[in-house]
């Protein structure tokens, strides 16, 4: 008798947890104008600590690249400078910006991550920005921007020659590290695993039991396309 396979374990055990309690807080968006007191380092990005002019309120925001403790940010309303905080309807065309709004006053919920940043394309009834990965993206006007790109570019460009410093950042994120692919498995420990028994479909239904559901799920088609 085997184990439960790790697609199985995912949903139930604490060791797949997402590890939230690390995190500093969650960056959002205040109206007003606020000065940056911390720069504070979290996983993923830098976020920066805003403190108001007027009184004691503070919030945290993701950190634009050269931004500085003493600098004021504006948010709301302000000149188009790096890390203003502007609706796109009043960005010009080709600037750079992240941490878009999916719905107007959500906080920010696209192109997040360290080094990255957007372009707006085009502006009418909808704001068309191109994305990091190239895809563009239809926007509400009304939804605001930061403007200038990621603070802490090429965070994952440096290697990590040893497993132990692998195996540290992979626990800072709570994912299983390292990870042993399903053919080298035994048979009752999942699906793919055994040499001696005939190959098994890659292929698995949509409504195939949690220990089968492994592989290509419910795929229209498998193999490599043909050139045109």
């Amino acid at each position: 008798m085997g184990k439960r396979i790790r697609a199985q374990r995912k949903g139930v055990s604490r060791k797949y947890r997402s590890p939230g309690h690390r995190r500093k807080g969650e960056p959002e968006y205040r109206k007003g104008e606020w000065l940056v007191t911390d720069i504070i380092h979290e996983i993923g990005r830098p976020l920066i600590e805003l403190k108001s002019l007027t009184s004691n309120e503070s919030f945290l925001m993701i950190a634009p690249e050269g931004i500085g403790v003493g600098d004021i940010i504006k948010v709301g309303s302000g000149e188009v400078e790096i890390g203003n905080v502007l609706p796109l309807s009043e960005i010009p065309e080709g600037i750079p910006i992240f941490n878009i709004e999916g719905i107007p006053g959500d906080g920010g919920k696209f192109i997040r991550s360290s080094g990255s940043f957007g372009i707006i394309l085009s502006k009418g009834k909808k704001c068309v920005v191109k994305l990091p990965s190239k895809k563009t993206k239809e926007f509400n006007p009304e939804c605001m921007a930061t403007i200038g790109m990621v603070a802490g570019g090429g965070r994952i460009e440096k290697p990590f020659v040893k497993a132990g410093t692998k195996h540290i950042a992979m626990r800072a994120k709570g994912k299983l590290h390292p990870v042993t692919s399903g053919v080298a498995m035994n048979p009752v420990d999942h699906p793919f695993g055994g040499k001696t028994k005939p190959g098994k479909p890659k292929t698995v239904s949509r409504h195939a039991p949690p220990g089968a559901k492994v592989g290509s799920i419910a795929a229209r088609r498998t193999g490599r396309r043909k050139r045109k």
